[in-house]
């Protein structure tokens, strides 16, 4: 539970507050766990009442780590007995299903809520719609599809896990100004500067999983954690493809998999007694078919990994890597980070040195573009990728 706002504080909050601006606040509150909330949705709540003609936000929640409480708990906890004639703003449909906790449609009925704003509503087959039909059976107005594209935005996650049975794949990759990601047989050269790096880490926090090739981990020996002050237990699973078992034990993930988990992603070819070896370590081993090149299966990697809770994962792709993920469509969002830096004759190509005309020809469009000191950083998403997640 967050730490409860004071009451009196609380009583001075009067306004005359939109549907929109109290709709906005319930989904910046739900993005503060995200990434944190295991494989439930990052929800926000904001639970407001008339008073004398203005609105009065009593309750403010959102999704806790590790899934639970959910947001409308936390808000009605919050507004206590002031929640009774209110009206609640929650960014995706209340949970009608019965799972660790009971049904949020049904606290919201036993608060005396009179009126639900809703932002989305849940493709999750014990929800879909049941939800809404609590809260209108007992009599609470319900509005659904305010600010829905946003909401759609932030939940994509939780809802290509739930609607296409995968997670939601963001790619990242830097390059320099000529197009290289690093030198040639320099492993863990830097193209981009600090600031590019902790936006880095913050993606890191944001996802459920970070997903590397076995060629990274051999050439960098990357750690793959979160290193920003106060983020620190926000690093995420980190998971490894590797379909002939070539990973190292002696590697910095290997060794640090029972503080932060490490999972990998391999095929019939890692032999049994290394699998045992890496087991012993702490890894977690998934196994699925191998493509004809030997590789591991993309389509099935993905959903071994969404059958294990994961929502979001956040590719950190070398060469083959990026190319093979382009190639087969399961990347959906991309960030890509172009350096100041020319590198030369020496430098170490990825997709043909020329990653934006790789990822218009992929069906991306740009949706972000900013600067990050010397550097630049672009966020393309597809948007065939984010129409999916609406279902049928």
């Amino acid at each position: 539970m967050p730490p409860q706002t004071d009451r009196h504080c609380m009583h001075t909050l009067l306004h005359t507050f939109s549907d929109e601006q109290l709709m906005d606040l319930a989904l910046r509150l739900g993005r503060r766990c995200a990434g944190a909330t295991a494989e439930n949705p990052a929800v926000g709540c904001v639970i407001a009442r008339n008073n004398s003609g203005r609105m009065e936000i009593v309750g403010r929640g959102w999704t806790q780590e590790g899934g639970r409480p959910h947001a409308e708990r936390v808000a009605l906890a919050e507004a206590g007995e002031r929640a009774r004639e209110a009206t609640a703003y929650v960014t995706l449909e209340p949970c009608s299903h019965t799972g660790k906790s009971s049904p949020c449609a049904d606290a919201l009925i036993e608060a005396g809520i009179a009126r639900v704003v809703c932002a989305h509503p849940d493709p999750d087959r014990r929800v879909a719609g049941r939800g809404f039909e609590k809260l209108r059976n007992a009599g609470i107005a319900v509005d659904v599809g305010l600010m829905q594209d946003r909401a759609h935005r932030d939940l994509t996650g939780f809802l290509s896990r739930t609607v296409r049975n995968r997670p939601w794949l963001q790619a990242k990759m830097a390059f320099s100004r000529d197009g290289m990601i690093g030198i040639k047989g320099q492993g863990n050269y830097p193209v981009t500067g600090p600031q590019a790096k902790s936006r880095t880490y913050a993606l890191r926090a944001r996802a459920d999983a970070i997903l590397v090739g076995c060629d990274t981990v051999l050439i960098d020996n990357p750690a793959l954690t979160v290193r920003l002050p106060g983020l620190e237990k926000r690093s995420p699973v980190r998971v490894v493809l590797d379909s002939k078992g070539r990973l190292p034990v002696e590697t910095i993930l290997v060794q640090s998999a029972k503080e932060t988990p490490v999972w990998i992603v391999t095929t019939g070819q890692m032999p049994s007694d290394k699998a045992k070896v890496l087991e012993a370590r702490g890894c977690v081993i998934l196994r699925v078919d191998a493509t004809p090149e030997g590789h591991v299966d993309l389509k099935m990697a993905l959903e071994a990994i969404a059958e294990r809770g994961i929502n979001t994962v956040f590719a950190e792709c070398g060469a083959k890597l990026a190319d093979e993920m382009l190639k087969s469509g399961f990347v959906d969002e991309f960030f890509l980070y172009q350096g100041s830096e020319l590198i030369g004759l020496n430098g170490l190509e990825a997709l043909h040195g020329l990653p934006e005309k790789a990822l218009s020809s992929a069906g991306f469009i740009l949706e972000e573009n900013c600067n990050m000191g010397q550097d630049k950083l672009k966020r393309f998403v597809r948007p065939q990728s984010l129409d999916a997640l609406y279902g049928d």
